[in-house]
C-alpha cells in the first residue's frame, strides 16, 4: 500500500521545467539521511510496587534519545553516525494484584522441579547470603515470552518493544526458578548447551521471531523479560555476593543480586533496586537489544550496496584425519540464517579447502604466540590471518562478476594441542574500520566443548554485515563504547535473548531485534547511496527520477517513523536504483572514490587495539563456563 502511494505520488503532476533542478525534500546530493523515530519504549513492572520502584530514580538513569554510529570506526578516533535519531516515548506500568495472579499461576504451572545447579548452591556457600535455596524449578523461557507478549496488561502494545520487568519473591506461591530454551543443538555437533550447560540456566528471555523454525511466535512482537527473583545464576554472576572483582581484572565489577539481596543486611540497598532497573533498560535494552549501533558498516566494502552476497568459505585443513569442512559445517543452515537477516539480499555459498602450508601455519601458530609472519609489516602478529589471506586472496575468491560481493571466510582447522585464539573473529582492514575477512577456528578442544563451524561462521558474518553482540555497545548520550567489566559488569544480561549474536549458544537465529536494526542501518545505507549517486548527476538531466527517488524516500521517512522498518528499507532500495537509473550519473566515479577510501594508505598511527570483538572461550567468559 505504502509503496503504490509512494510511486503514485512520484509520477503525478506536472513535469519540471527544463532549466529548474527539482525541489527535493528528502533527497539530498552528497549529504546524509535524516532519519528519526520516536520509539516507544514499554516498560512493565511484573510484582514490583511503585514504593519499590520509584518512577522518578529509575527514569533518572534513561536517556531521552540516541544517535547509532559505526563502532569499529571509534578504534580509529573516528565517530561516524548514521543519520538515525531516536526519541525515546517511554511509558512505565505498574501491574496490579490481578494480572499478577494470572502470570505467576502461569509460572507455577510451567515450573518443574529440578535439583539446584551449581550456582544457587555457590550462593547457599557463601557467608553472607540472605537466605538459603532449598529447591529448585526449571521453566521453560519462551514458554514465558510468549504468554507475555501476548498477554500484556491494559494498554501495552507488545509489538513496540517491551521489558518485563518481574519479581516472584515475597507471593505464598513463589518458587526459586531459573530459566531454560532447550531443543536448539549445535547442528554440527549435537550438543545442546541449553540441556549440558548449567550455565546457561537463566534469568532474562526475550526477542524471538514469528517465523522462528523452533519458538516462533506466530506473529511480531518486540519482548524482553528480566527476572530478579530467578537464579541467582553464572552469566551475570550475580550469585556472587562475596568478591566485588568477579572477572579478576582487578576492578570491581557492578551486578545487579537477585532481588532478597536487596535489604537492609543485603549485597545493596533497597534504594538501589529502582536505579538498577533503570540501568539494565538503558545499557542493555535500549543500547544492545532494540536500538542500538552496528560493529561494522552495513553497506559493506563495494562500489554500492550489493544484491548478491556469496559465502565464500575456505578451510586450512590441519587436523590429522579430519576433513573439518565436510564433517563440520552446515550449509543450509548457514545460509538460511543470514538470508532472514538480510531478506533482501540473494545469498549463495561455496566451499573450497586451503593447503596448510608453512607459511600458513606459521601464521597461524605466530599469531597464537605473538610473533609476526610479515616483520617488514607495520602490523602486529595479531594481524597475521588479515595480512596472509590478503596476500592470497585470489585463490579464495573466485566469483568475480557473477555476485556483487564474495564475504572471504577463512576456517582454520587444526590438531590437539595446537590451541585456537577463539571461536572466531570478523576482522577489520587495520586502515579505517572497514570490515575485511571472517575467521572461524575449530579443534578437538573446540568440539569437545559442543561447537562446530556452522554457528560461529552465522554469528561472525552477522558481525561482518554490521551486528553487535548483545553484550556490548555505544551509549549515544556519553560517548562511550562498552562491554562486560567493571561499571558495565551486567551488560551480560543482554545474551539472554534470542539472538545468534549472543554467547549464551541455546539458539541459532538473529533475534526480532537483530531484524529491526538490521532494517533500519540499511534504510540509512540506501539513503546515503542515493544521496551520493545524486551528487553527480549531471546539471539539469533526471528531474522526474530525481523526484521520484524523493517521493520514494518520504515514503521511507514515513515508514520508518511508523517502525515499519521492513518498508523503510524497501523504498530506500528503490530510491537508490531510481537514481542510478539516470543516464549520466557517475556510478565508476563513485565506486572509485569508495575503492580509494578502502585501500587508504596503512600508517602505524591507525592501529588499533587488536580484536576487541574476538569471540572467546577464555576462562573469563560466561561461554567457557560448566
Amino acid at each position: 500500500m505504502t509503496v503504490v502511494a509512494v510511486l503514485l505520488g512520484a509520477t503525478a503532476g506536472p513535469a519540471a521545467s527544463a532549466g529548474a533542478a527539482p525541489s527535493l525534500g528528502y533527497l539530498q546530493p552528497g549529504g546524509q539521511p535524516r532519519l528519526v523515530e520516536k520509539v516507544p519504549v514499554n516498560v512493565v513492572f511484573v510484582g514490583y510496587e511503585p514504593e519499590q520502584v520509584a518512577k522518578s530514580a529509575f527514569t533518572a538513569e534513561l536517556a531521552s534519545g540516541y544517535e547509532p554510529v559505526v563502532r569499529s570506526r571509534l578504534w580509529y578516533g573516528v565517530t561516524e553516525k548514521l543519520g538515525i535519531t531516536y526519541k525515546y516515548d517511554y511509558k512505565l506500568t505498574y501491574t496490579g494484584k490481578s494480572y499478577e495472579d494470572r502470570f505467576f499461576k502461569q509460572l507455577g504451572k510451567l515450573a518443574k522441579p529440578a535439583p539446584l545447579t551449581a550456582y544457587q548452591q555457590a550462593y547457599n556457600d557463601q557467608a553472607k547470603n540472605v537466605l538459603d535455596i532449598t529447591n529448585n524449578h526449571t521453566i521453560d523461557a519462551p514458554s514465558v515470552e510468549k504468554w507475555l507478549a501476548f498477554n500484556p496488561p491494559a494498554g501495552v502494545d507488545t509489538r513496540r518493544n517491551t521489558v518485563f520487568f518481574v519479581n516472584w519473591h515475597g507471593r505464598s506461591d513463589f518458587k526459586h526458578h531459573v530459566y531454560t530454551k532447550t531443543g536448539e543443538p549445535d547442528p554440527d555437533t549435537g550438543y545442546d548447551f541449553g540441556v549440558q550447560r548449567e550455565s546457561r540456566k537463566m534469568i532474562a528471555w526475550g526477542g524471538t521471531t514469528a517465523d522462528d523454525e523452533e519458538t516462533g511466535l506466530g506473529a511480531t512482537r518486540r519482548v524482553w523479560f528480566h527476572d530478579l527473583s530467578a537464579g541467582p545464576e553464572s552469566w551475570t554472576m550475580n550469585y556472587d555476593i562475596t568478591n566485588a572483582d568477579v572477572d579478576g581484572d582487578g576492578v570491581p565489577d557492578y551486578r545487579m543480586p537477585p532481588i532478597w539481596e536487596y535489604a537492609a543486611n543485603g549485597y545493596r540497598a533497597p534504594a538501589a533496586l529502582a536505579g538498577d532497573l533503570g540501568k539494565i533498560t538503558r545499557y542493555v535494552a535500549l543500547n544492545l537489544l532494540f536500538t542500538t549501533s552496528p560493529l561494522y558498516p552495513v553497506e559493506l566494502p563495494t562500489s554500492g550496496p550489493p544484491k548478491t552476497l556469496d559465502l565464500d568459505n575456505n578451510t586450512y585443513e590441519g587436523w590429522p584425519g579430519v576433513d573439518a569442512s565436510s564433517q563440520y559445517i552446515t550449509p543450509e543452515l548457514l545460509v538460511d540464517e543470514l538470508s532472514e537477516l538480510r531478506w533482501r539480499n540473494r545469498f549463495s555459498h561455496d566451499l573450497q579447502d586451503l593447503p596448510y602450508d608453512a607459511k600458513a601455519e606459521e601464521c597461524y601458530v605466530g599469531y597464537l604466540a605473538g610473533e609476526q609472519c610479515y616483520p617488514d609489516s607495520d602490523l602486529p602478529a595479531s594481524a597475521n590471518l588479515f595480512l596472509y589471506n590478503q596476500a592470497n586472496l585470489d585463490r579464495a575468491l573466485d566469483d568475480e562478476g557473477r555476485v556483487d560481493y564474495e564475504i572471504p571466510m577463512f576456517n582454520y582447522a587444526v590438531g590437539a594441542g595446537v590451541g585456537t585464539p577463539g571461536l572466531g573473529f570478523a576482522d577489520d582492514n587495520w586502515v579505517d574500520g572497514t570490515q575485511s575477512y571472517v575467521f572461524s577456528f575449530i579443534s578437538p578442544e573446540v568440539v569437545e566443548r559442543g561447537y562446530g563451524l556452522t554457528t560461529t561462521q552465522i554469528h561472525e558474518v552477522g558481525h561482518h554485515l554490521g551486528l553487535s553482540h548483545p553484550h556490548d555497545g555505544y551509549d549515544s548520550a556519553t560517548g562511550v563504547d562498552y562491554g562486560p567489566g567493571g561499571e558495565f559488569f551486567f551488560v551480560n544480561a543482554g545474551d539472554e535473548n534470542n539472538s545468534m549474536m549472543s554467547y549464551i549458544d541455546v539458539n541459532w537465529d538473529f533475534s526480532q531485534f537483530d531484524r529491526d536494526n538490521n532494517d533500519r542501518f540499511l534504510t540509512a545505507a540506501y539513503w546515503e547511496a542515493a544521496n551520493k549517486l545524486a551528487a553527480t548527476v549531471p546539471a539539469g538531466k533526471g528531474k522526474l527520477a530525481l523526484k521520484a527517488a524523493d517521493a520514494l524516500l518520504g515514503g521511507a521517512t514515513k515508514a520508518f517513523a511508523a517502525h515499519d522498518y521492513r518498508a523503510a528499507y524497501a523504498l530506500a532500495e528503490k530510491a537508490y536504483y531510481t537514481v542510478g537509473a539516470i543516464p549520466g550519473v557517475d556510478k565508476a566515479g563513485v565506486a572509485a572514490t569508495l575503492k580509494a577510501e578502502a585501500n587508504a594508505a596503512r600508517t602505524s598511527s591507525k592501529v588499533h587495539e587488536p580484536h576487541e570483538f574476538i569471540d572467546t572461550l577464555a576462562p573469563e567468559s560466561p561461554r567457557s563456563q560448566p
